[in-house]
């Protein structure tokens, strides 16, 4: 039959490799054009790869977590078509059959590559595995293992079953069909624990041994649940986190203070992850602005209560039904217009050119904090928007970023940013501008405090803005102008009417 191997495509935007996050698909599974098959992370965002083939699955030839060039084979595919056989000369009938390894996609009728599929008419049974005393020796020079799915150049010796991730010795003990409840919530078996991938995945970031946990869920599946509350403590009688001695539990309040022991607590382990991904680019990025920007921070205190009293009028128009109201949706209008007046902020420093670039459109980047890092996706064309439409592309924006799907192309030319540490009810900050921009600014948190209205002292809802800009061409004065004009819009939006 006809394979074909689907080669990690170029992502664009000059990244040159990215990694297997997760497949999509699993050894058996027939698939069409354009169905995803793996997620892949790039220096800038998670990717979803769609299939250009259509056919079955036959090999997964690069594991989870793995960092690939581009242009690196990542999965084969058979289109279940015969390819032509080239012309051999007449073999005597007890000879063996030879096998062409430099063309694995060509068909061979009575000898299986084994990652590219069974032999003709050979029989398929699903995955079953063995005790892990059992498994094939991962440290052999002339055996490499992929994803569990396939050997090669060595006698084969185990048999690799379409599903399975790790080769099973045919005389191994196996382990019982699993039941269809098990089968049905898309739980797989690996050395003994039934866990969903997700599982799995984020049990590898906790350091947490899947062994180590009391399974909940039905037919023995480890859960979400099972694995937080022994990472967290939840089981610590039997939960082990990154080290072979089991954590002792913590004494609660009100209990007896422990006396001296003379046994020794168990200490964790580090844990260490690779710097790679969104958080590499976020680093570098993060240093060389830093570096090479000569970066001025300027504050200023505002008393935001009429801004909150529009959000609250706002949430109760009709015409913002399917929109999420907040006051930071009011500060990007107040950020777009203040540009108008102060060009400079919606620029950037052009070294090689010797030029300041001034931008035809605001193109407003809000900054989302990812497990993954940091990722700055933005609006393009943000200042020529009305508040529904920019309040529908900033929830867009901000939903894509949170379940980490931002493409590449969500994040390239931006011309300002805003980061809203008032989230985490952080006052204000000094943030470092984004490469490429020239000014960035820093909203906080928004709190009722006593403030002089009118000549008296009442409670208002105030917040700090911090606006960092590119000293080389950004003075004081049009920093501090730009900021002002922030402020007074948030105090009161109907001064919006004079820009």
């Amino acid at each position: 039959m006809a394979v074909f191997e689907y080669k990690l495509p170029d992502p664009g935007e000059g990244l040159t490799e990215a990694e297997i996050v997760s497949w999509q698909v699993k050894v058996g599974d027939v698939i069409k054009v354009n169905d995803v098959v793996v997620e892949i992370e790039t220096a800038k965002s998670l990717v979803e790869l769609p299939s250009p083939y259509a056919g079955e699955v036959t090999a997964l030839l690069v594991p989870e977590g793995e960092t690939v060039p581009v242009g690196t084979p990542i999965i084969a595919i058979s289109d279940g078509t015969e390819a032509p056989a080239a012309p051999a000369a007449p073999e005597p009938a007890t000879a063996e059959p030879e096998m062409d390894l430099s063309n694995p996609s060509a068909g061979v009728e009575n000898a299986t590559l084994v990652g590219y599929g069974p032999k003709s008419g050979a029989a398929r049974r699903r995955a079953r595995r063995g005790p892990a005393t059992a498994r094939t020796d991962a440290g052999s020079a002339t055996q490499l293992q992929v994803q569990g799915s396939f050997t090669l150049g060595q006698a084969d010796t185990s048999e690799v079953v379409e599903g399975d991730e790790d080769p099973v010795p045919a005389t191994a003990a196996r382990e019982p069909e699993r039941s269809p409840e098990v089968r049905a919530s898309g739980a797989w078996s690996v050395g003994g624990v039934l866990a969903k991938p997700p599982v799995r995945k984020r049990a590898r970031e906790l350091g947490v041994d899947l062994a180590t946990v009391t399974p909940s869920g039905r037919g023995g599946v480890v859960t979400m649940a099972d694995l937080e509350a022994a990472a967290g403590g939840g089981d610590v009688g039997t939960a082990w986190v990154g080290s072979s001695t089991p954590v002792e539990p913590v004494a609660t309040v009100g209990s007896a203070p422990a006396g001296p022991s003379t046994s020794s607590r168990a200490t964790l382990e580090d844990r260490r992850e690779p710097i790679k991904g969104v958080r590499k680019m976020m680093g570098q990025a993060m240093v060389d602005s830093a570096f090479t920007v000569p970066h001025v921070t300027e504050w200023i205190t505002v008393d935001v209560t009429r801004t909150m009293k529009l959000v609250d009028r706002l949430r109760e128009d009709r015409s913002f039904a399917d929109v999420k109201v907040s006051p930071l949706l009011v500060l990007a209008r107040a950020v777009c217009l203040a540009a108008r007046r102060t060009p400079e902020v919606n620029a950037h420093w052009d070294d090689a050119a010797q030029e300041v670039v001034f931008k035809g459109s605001v193109n407003l980047g809000i900054a989302a904090a990812t497990p993954r890092g940091l990722v700055v996706p933005n609006v393009k064309g943000a200042d020529g928007l009305d508040l529904v439409a920019l309040g529908r592309e900033l929830n867009a924006l901000t939903a894509t970023a949170r379940e980490g799907r931002t493409q590449p192309a969500d994040m390239a030319g931006g011309t300002f940013t805003i980061t809203n540490v008032g989230v985490f009810g952080v006052d204000a900050g000094t943030p470092i501008i984004n490469p490429g921009e020239s000014a960035i600014l820093c909203f906080g948190a928004v709190r009722k405090q006593p403030w002089v209205h009118k000549g008296r002292i009442k409670a208002r809802d105030i917040t700090t803005l911090a606006l960092s800009f590119d000293h080389r061409f950004i003075d004081g004065a049009k920093g501090s102008q730009f900021l002002a004009d922030v402020a007074a819009i948030l105090e009161d939006p109907a001064v919006a009417l004079r820009f």
